[in-house]
C-alpha cells in the first residue's frame, strides 16, 4: 500500500461558510454531491449514508476505499462542517473541496490539513 512520506493519512478539517441553507438541509442532495466529490477526488466508493434531522440540518458519510468523506450542517447559519480522511496521496481532496464548495454556493471556506499516524515507529525521527 502506498502512504505518505511522513504519516498513514492526511486529515482535512473543512468549514463552509454562508451556503445556500435550502441545500444544507436536503439530505438527498447531499448525498448526490458527497458521492460526486468523491468521484471528482478519484476516490473508490464503497457505499454512503446520510440523514435528515427535524426541524433541520443533515449529517452524512461516504466511505470511500480510501476511507471517508463525512458533513454535519447547520442550515439556520448556513455552515457545514466537512471531514476528509484518506490513506491515498493519490486521492485529490482539493478537488472535492472546490467542489462542494461551488455547489454549496459557499461564500466564505477554509480547511486545515492534519496528518494521521505519525507516532508510529517508522514516521519517528532518528
Amino acid at each position: 500500500m502506498e502512504t505518505f512520506k511522513d504519516a498513514l493519512g492526511k486529515h482535512i478539517l473543512a468549514e463552509f461558510y454562508e451556503c445556500d441553507s435550502h441545500l444544507l438541509n436536503d439530505a438527498l442532495f447531499l448525498e448526490k454531491l458527497f458521492n460526486q466529490a468523491a468521484r471528482v477526488a478519484g476516490a473508490t466508493i464503497l457505499g454512503s449514508h446520510f440523514h435528515a434531522f427535524s426541524p433541520v440540518g443533515a449529517s452524512g458519510v461516504v466511505i470511500i476505499m480510501e476511507s471517508h468523506f463525512s458533513i454535519h450542517t447547520w442550515p439556520e447559519y448556513g455552515y457545514a462542517a466537512v471531514d476528509f480522511f484518506t490513506c491515498s496521496p493519490l486521492m485529490h481532496y482539493q478537488k472535492a473541496y472546490e467542489y462542494i464548495a461551488k455547489k454549496l454556493h459557499s461564500q466564505n471556506h477554509t480547511f486545515t490539513t492534519q496528518n494521521r499516524g505519525t507516532a508510529l515507529p517508522q514516521f519517528q525521527k532518528k
